[in-house]
């Protein structure tokens, strides 16, 4: 099984993206081996100074996490037409890295509008070189709407385009 590592821009415990990534997480039950990274509001500051050599250890785990997957899954919000910081600090502590090099990575914004929010982070992923391709990009807006937080879809749009990223990932994942 493929080893996918997921991470949640939300820092919420009742989030729509936490929802979304239960759902293709259910539907790649059989397919992938899904991780949780939970630790996102933990990670320091980004600090050029304290990249040099080893960064501090939770910033090496969160490296190592992304390192050993196969595939990483993002799954985010869009505050205040941007990206969450949280998830940005995150970003930035592998940009010295080249782990996010060639790794397959399916890009999901779920927020209201959420489409400055979805451009800042196909920017940034490109700019680390993620494998991050169009069919495995989707931008859910209104999420709350179309999203419970158990991860159960009530559009049928919007579960059908997960379904295609879902399947376009996986076929990413094994090539």
């Amino acid at each position: 099984m493929k080893k996918v590592l997921a991470i949640c821009g939300s820092t919420r415990i009742q989030s729509a993206n936490l929802g979304v990534i239960r759902c293709v997480e259910q539907m790649l039950s059989n397919e992938v081996e899904l991780e949780m990274y939970n630790e996102l509001s933990l990670l320091p500051h980004f600090n050029p100074d304290l990249d040099k050599g080893e960064a501090p250890e939770i910033v090496e785990r969160f490296r190592n996490k992304i390192r050993s997957a196969d595939g990483v899954l993002i799954c985010t919000p869009e505050y205040v037409f941007s990206l969450p910081g949280v998830l940005k600090n995150a970003i930035e502590w592998c940009v010295s890295t080249t782990i996010f090099s060639e790794k397959p990575t399916a890009l999901i914004t779920a927020s209201a509008s959420g489409s400055a929010a979805h451009e800042s982070l196909q920017l940034v992923m490109k700019t680390i070189y993620a494998d991050a391709r169009s069919e495995t990009q989707l931008l859910i807006q209104g999420a709350k709407g179309k999203v419970t937080n158990e991860g159960r879809i009530t559009d049928a749009a919007t579960a059908e385009q997960l379904k295609n990223l879902a399947s376009a990932f996986v076929k990413q994942l094994n090539e």
